[in-house]
């Protein structure tokens, strides 16, 4: 119970702590307002009870490093239960007699309890790593853009966010301890009572003296900190949920938003500024833990180049630190994008993988950032790699980034009698054959395996022939969207015009541009991957395989089949059909690692570092002891078959439908 002074203190505390307070927030609403578009709140109401348990369980957190993760989940639910507890502690230095009875009580005082101590430890432990063993994986390597200001300020926030944590707990649980040794032992407090036989010694003036200074350790230090804490990387907290609640719908990681070209008013595509970017992408910003979890499964990061995401949003968090005042005010940012948070090199080095995206615990999105500068170079800048003048050049003109004329696309197809749409058109399945399987020496191996497929099913199918072109997805991921904008359009008017039941493509790169890209064209269409049309062929009865065995196999998923769209199992289903053993690579599934494809690198050499993305994901394969590599996308095939040549071919790199034709009953 404090005294009538203590009682006054304690209110102009939550005043002047209020006022501070509201004065930062205040300058963060603003400043994520001058993000491009604006929340649409009605998804809160729908993601509430799934956001909920998200944040209370941790989920995303575990996905990686379970031990680290352990620690920061103690620290988290004790302090979400401490938002009770701080509360019960005010209304019981204010109210006389105070507490919560019966049954209640006792839960609520076990908890508070034993998660005190949980968040002690947890919090000692993350301690212990970042100052005493100097985890690598919490800062990113020298030559990667990270702001003075932040590499500093990192270890700083640290160390004053940690300090807090253990002075605000320590306080109260020790608190609770002096309260404890002046009354009797509470077994519902068992560590409590535990640290109060330490003080049964003192008198009772010196425990009430300490009760006293107790209280004020423990709430004193939340009103001195809240202000600070908008400041500071354990802002998290609060965004983080409002991240998940908030981010705008997408049917895929990888889906862009489309820009309107038609819009003579709009000055600006893609992003050169802070306030370039989407509103959402501002607030990734204040959401981020700077765990360092997508630098960890960045495959440019871990093959020496100077692309980190994690540096991408904790130098757009101190930038904002340092210029949210002028953005909340309308001015237009000091510095570009280019000048503080990344580097014209780190942004053309990425593969577009989605890693970053998938395994960050808060949601954050920094793939989209970097594509969206892509895109103000590109559109804005006329400024890429020049390597990629060829590919676009080739979309532009023969409507493929091969450059291949197209009377010439169903060359792969000569002695099979695959059925054009013209021979063919009422089909029940369209097969999108895709510019790799048409054009690509080795890719076609891929088209004519899965044509034999096809006709040993007897399915009524048909291909576009000359009429099918680049689906746009390399021009978008590098950035042109004004050339995707013109593929896209040209693509979704004929399909619209043929209207197929289904479309089936071997390439993940397709399924993803026609499933999740085209909508915003107009264009609505079932796309299916030719694993998952393997895998129906085979449960129908339609399609034989022979259970002879091929030996040892591993799997390679692909980014944009895996990550983007979530078709982890049925690869893995068609492999087990055609009676493969199938050997797992560490990184597989969701958590799989790019072959450095994607992002239109197909098209461009691969920026400077000390090892190729295709190398480092070739001897991962090569590690697993497995005969065969098998892939599910023509893009992983070239990249993982010039890996299998570079190292003197120790393995056999086959896609799926090369696997399952071979295992056809006759």
């Amino acid at each position: 119970m404090l005294t009538l002074v203590e009682k006054l203190l304690f209110i102009l505390a939550v005043i002047a702590s209020g006022y501070f307070t509201y004065q930062a927030a205040n300058r963060i609403i603003k400043t994520i307002a001058r993000g491009q578009g604006k929340p649409d709140w009605g998804l809160a109401g729908k993601r509430l009870v799934q956001v909920g348990v998200k944040t209370l369980t941790f989920q995303p957190v575990f996905r990686f490093r379970f031990w680290v993760s352990l620690f920061h989940g103690l620290v988290g639910w004790g302090f979400i239960y401490y938002l009770l507890v701080n509360l019960v502690d005010t209304l019981a230095g204010f109210i006389p007699g105070f507490h919560i009875p019966g049954a209640i009580g006792n839960i609520y005082r076990l908890l508070a309890d034993l998660l005190s101590v949980g968040v002690l430890a947890g919090m000692l432990a993350l301690i212990v790593r970042r100052f005493v063993f100097r985890d690598p994986n919490l800062s990113a390597r020298q030559d990667v853009l990270v702001q003075p200001a932040a590499r500093a300020g990192i270890r700083r926030d640290s160390a004053i966010v940690g300090s807090f944590i253990l002075f605000h707990v320590g306080s109260r649980f020790l608190g609770e301890s002096f309260k404890l040794a002046s009354a009797s032992s509470d077994a519902w407090q068992p560590f409590g009572s535990l640290v109060a036989v330490l003080w049964t010694n003192w008198s009772s003036q010196a425990l009430t003296l300490a009760e006293h200074l107790a209280f004020w350790g423990a709430l004193g230090t939340i009103l001195g900190f809240l202000p600070y804490f908008l400041y500071s990387k354990h802002l998290h907290l609060f965004f983080a949920p409002i991240n998940f609640l908030l981010k705008p719908e997408r049917r895929s990681i990888g889906e862009l938003s489309r820009l309107n070209f038609d819009d003579e008013s709009i000055e600006q595509f893609g992003a050169t500024r802070l306030e370039d970017l989407g509103w959402e992408q501002i607030m990734d910003a204040y959401a981020c833990i700077m765990c360092y979890r997508c630098q960890q499964v960045c495959p440019a990061y871990n093959t020496g180049k100077v692309l980190s995401p994690a540096a991408l949003e904790i130098n757009k968090r101190y930038f904002l630190n340092q210029e949210g005042a002028r953005l909340a005010s309308g001015e237009q940012s000091s510095q570009t994008l280019l000048e503080f948070a990344i580097t014209k090199e780190a942004v053309w080095a990425c593969t577009a993988c989605g890693a970053c995206v998938d395994i960050c615990p808060v949601g954050n999105e920094p793939m989209r950032d970097i594509l969206d500068i892509r895109r103000a170079l590109v559109l804005m800048e006329n400024d890429f790699p020049d390597q990629l003048q060829t590919a676009f050049r080739g979309m532009e003109r023969t409507l493929n980034p091969w450059n291949v004329p197209p009377t010439e696309r169903m060359k792969w197809a000569e002695g099979l009698q695959v059925p054009t749409l013209d021979e063919n058109p009422e089909p029940d399945l369209l097969w999108w054959v895709g510019c790799a399987p048409a054009t690509d020496a080795r890719a076609q191996k891929i088209a004519r395996a899965f044509a034999q497929i096809l006709k040993a099913a007897d399915v009524n199918y048909a291909v576009l022939g000359q009429m099918e072109q680049c689906t746009g997805d390399s021009a978008r991921r590098a950035g042109n969207e004004f050339l995707f904008n013109e593929m896209a359009a040209a693509n979704v008017e004929m399909l619209n015009e043929v209207a197929p039941k289904r479309i089936v493509t071997t390439c993940p790169h397709c399924l993803h541009t026609l499933a999740n890209e085209y909508p915003a064209f107009g264009g609505n269409y079932q796309v299916i991957h030719h694993t998952q049309l393997i895998n129906e062929l085979v449960a129908s009865g339609k399609l034989k395989l022979k259970q002879d065995g091929l030996g040892e196999v591993t799997l390679h998923d692909p980014c944009y089949l895996g990550r983007h769209n979530q078709i982890v199992d049925a690869p893995r289903q068609a492999l087990q059909a055609a009676g493969v053993k199938l050997v797992e690579m560490p990184r597989n599934g969701l958590k799989s690692f790019c072959c450095g494809a994607g992002g239109a690198q197909m098209w461009k050499e691969e920026e400077h570092g000390n090892q190729r993305v295709s190398a480092n994901r070739y001897h991962e394969a090569l590690s697993t002891g497995a005969a065969k590599l098998a892939v599910a996308c023509p893009f992983c095939m070239v990249m993982l078959n010039d890996a299998n040549k570079d190292a003197g071919e120790k393995m056999q790199v086959l896609d799926i439908a090369e696997i399952v034709q071979k295992a056809i009953e006759s």
